[in-house]
């Protein structure tokens, strides 16, 4: 699944499924840039490291300007973006008692708008070369519903997926592919906050009885990247270890 001489954006990067996504992609042979409002240097020269290509810069994707002078800028450096990955995102926990309007802007303006912002930025060059591959990284809490996380999240995680579908049909014909990954109890920053007694409840109600890893969803999105993947658009692909079959 060679993606030499690709160049891709990966939002959200600096850690957790981000940062393996990016090494992932990297290994495939694609050009990385990396995009988070945290520093991303330890990627970047575990990336170099390895021989691969990788930059960095340091965005909000919920400003639409600030995404808009980043992509300039890095197709400038480094080509144009043949894939993105919309993997950043923030989530907080509570009820719709707990959760403040304040809470719920911020969480719909990085998740969905982010989202939004960065295939508005890139999509144009996409079209332009009839040629480009889309992946925005979800959530099972899109398709049920949030459970401990406030109803934001899995909220702005169904517009995501709506948005995915929505891009898929419009951008069909000019020969992008757009497909999303819907991950469900990883092991990263967020399911770190879980005490031992809800971490294995959660195990518990998994087929395959483990957490998933940040490299299990990374791989996933490599494929929905790849040639391999090339009849296969529209799609909401759940890594969850069978928690959720649908």
């Amino acid at each position: 699944m060679s993606l030499s001489g690709k160049t891709a954006l990966v939002t959200g990067g600096a850690r957790g499924i981000g940062a393996a996504t990016a090494a992932a992609l990297a290994r495939e042979g694609a050009g990385v840039v990396i995009v988070d409002i945290e520093q991303a240097d330890g990627v970047v020269d575990g990336i170099l490291a390895n021989g691969g290509k990788a930059w960095w810069y340091q965005v909000d994707v919920s400003d639409h300007r600030a995404v808009e002078d980043m992509v300039r800028t890095a197709e400038g450096t480094a080509g144009p973006i043949g894939i993105l990955v919309n993997n950043a995102g923030i989530i907080s926990r509570g009820t719709v008692l707990d959760i403040s309007f304040e809470e719920w802007n911020r969480i719909l303006a990085v998740n969905v708008t982010g989202s939004f912002n960065c295939c508005k930025a890139v999509i144009p060059s996409m079209v332009e070369r009839h040629d480009g591959r889309i992946v925005n990284i979800t959530s099972v809490a899109g398709k049920i519903g949030d459970i401990t996380a406030a109803p934001a999240y899995g909220t702005s995680k169904g517009a995501v997926n709506a948005l995915t579908k929505s891009l898929a049909r419009q951008l069909a014909d000019y020969g992008i592919r757009v497909n999303a990954v819907a991950p469900h109890a990883i092991e990263t920053d967020m399911s770190a906050q879980w005490s031992e007694e809800k971490r294995r409840a959660i195990i518990a109600e998994i087929p395959l009885h483990r957490l998933g890893l940040p490299a299990d969803v990374a791989q996933a999105v490599v494929y929905l990247v790849s040639d391999a993947a090339g009849f296969i658009t529209g799609e909401i692909l759940d890594v969850n270890g069978g928690y959720l079959m649908d």
